[in-house]
């Protein structure tokens, strides 16, 4: 039977734009599963808990995760605070910021978190995200082509992949890191990205040149 595969999108976004990898993980094998959640709306924590209530409900012995950006903070919430109710399986997150979003620091300063950001400023792209549990397996992709509309709204230290700098991409208790040549939004179409996921949830690690 194949292993479910949750999807998370990002900040803005739907389940929607996730098909393309989504696709390439079910030709690989895997079930894929897309989880959508009000960005803007709900708090991470409070997405966290609709995804972890949607895993629950159903019977599955193993499962793995995959979230781009946003989703990535989601994931950690849920991490956090469920970990050992939660099925065993790997994690991969695409340009999140584990470290804090400089481009959503900026925004903040600027007057304009609220209508911007919403809710993903409380405990997610501002900082203060619940650490990531050890015992689970986390791997992190970051993107270095420097394109994007976060870095026209702030200034960006290279390398970046347009909306988050690869510094930004480490998070405490990874398992794995690997800086792939594509932007933030190009992560989700970029073929190299989805065969580093898919290394991931099947051996734990990238693969490395």
């Amino acid at each position: 039977m194949s292993v479910p595969v949750y999807i998370l999108h990002g900040l803005y976004l739907h389940g929607v734009v996730m098909l393309p990898l989504a696709q390439y993980l079910r030709q690989q094998g895997f079930q894929p599963i897309l989880f959508s959640y009000a960005s803007r709306l709900n708090t991470p924590a409070t997405s966290a808990d609709r995804l972890v209530e949607q895993v629950l409900q159903q019977s599955h012995n193993r499962v793995h995760y995959v979230a781009h950006s946003l989703g990535g903070l989601v994931l950690r919430h849920a991490m956090a605070a469920y970990t050992h109710k939660l099925p065993p399986g790997r994690s991969v997150t695409l340009g999140t910021p584990h470290q804090g979003s400089t481009v959503a620091g900026h925004v903040q300063r600027q007057g304009y978190g609220d209508l911007l950001l919403g809710a993903s400023r409380h405990q997610g792209l501002l900082g203060d995200v619940p650490p990531w549990p050890p015992e689970r397996e986390l791997g992190s992709v970051a993107g270095n082509s420097g394109y994007g509309i976060g870095s026209v709204l702030a200034p960006l230290t290279a390398p970046h992949d347009g909306t988050v700098t690869v510094a930004e991409t480490y998070c405490p208790g990874q398992n794995d890191h690997i800086c792939i040549d594509c932007s933030h939004a190009g992560m989700l179409f970029n073929l190299k990205v989805g065969q580093q996921v898919l290394a991931f949830l099947r051996r734990g690690r990238f693969e490395h040149e």
